[in-house]
């Protein structure tokens, strides 16, 4: 659409993908999606926290308890860079998120029933270390952004470091809310990374993708600058409405069987 000249979209969507059963995981969810042709990420995180706020001020849930944890929408949300949240935790990494090797010597030390691929880079290491040692920890409403470019596919290189993405995700009390990111519209870089995902399939990563010559045609007709985001709908409901279990505010769960 934004290919085709609509300048700002969006959609309320159902979404289902094979995934396993938890308290914030079930195979069909809702999410709201939109996108904004000459908008950049911080645009969209923008957007993103206005959004979240005036939907918790005007249910009189800004302040609200979650698991146990007091949650406060009214504030401004915390922004971090990926790398740096997780120096916080591992000061000794500093000056090496681009280092394979001692990345992955640490991840073993950290995670010790970690199962990288053999495709794995710097980028799946450190997110690896974001997932243990950070995202649990998180409680308050915080963006951590510029994720590396190994585990980015779709997000644009950021202009000072082409090893990081021009990305965020949103979290709140452990829990994803939101992914953005500004999309990547040069098509001969988006075909490098679907051949790598492509590669990552092969290897056995199911959450890698293959190559979609479809988009990448669109994008090769010229795409503009534009931010995009998906915010979880329903575990959003949970926290707000404070439901422990995704299963409490969808209409038709997925149950297991009798």
């Amino acid at each position: 659409l934004l290919v085709g000249g609509f300048e700002r979209v969006f959609e309320i969507n159902r979404n289902f993908r094979n995934e396993g059963l938890d308290a914030t995981h079930n195979p069909e969810f809702t999410m709201v999606e939109f996108y904004q042709a000459y908008a950049d990420f911080n645009d969209a995180m923008d957007t993103t926290e206005g959004l979240i706020r005036d939907i918790a001020n005007g249910t009189g849930l800004n302040q609200v308890t979650w698991e146990g944890v007091a949650l406060d929408f009214s504030q401004p949300f915390k922004r971090i860079r990926l790398d740096e949240s997780v120096f916080e935790h591992r000061p000794d990494l500093r000056g090496h998120a681009n280092d394979k090797a001692l990345l992955a010597t640490v991840c073993l030390q950290e995670i010790p029933d970690i199962k990288p691929l053999i495709t794995w880079k710097a980028g799946h290491y450190l997110l690896a270390l974001f997932e243990e040692l950070v995202e649990p920890k998180i409680t308050q409403p915080t963006f951590i952004t510029h994720y590396p470019v190994d585990v980015s596919p779709l997000a644009r290189r950021n202009n000072e470091d082409d090893k990081v993405t021009d990305r965020f995700e949103l979290f709140v009390a452990g829990c994803e809310l939101a992914n953005g990111f500004s999309e990547l519209n040069d098509p001969d870089d988006q075909r490098g990374r679907f051949v790598a995902q492509a590669q990552a399939k092969a290897a056995g990563d199911a959450e890698a993708t293959g190559v979609d010559e479809d988009y990448l045609r669109a994008l090769e007709f010229g795409m503009p600058p534009a931010a995009g985001v998906g915010i979880g709908v329903d575990r959003l409901v949970m926290m707000l409405t404070g439901q422990h279990s995704i299963r409490d505010v969808l209409l038709f769960p997925h149950m297991r069987p009798e």
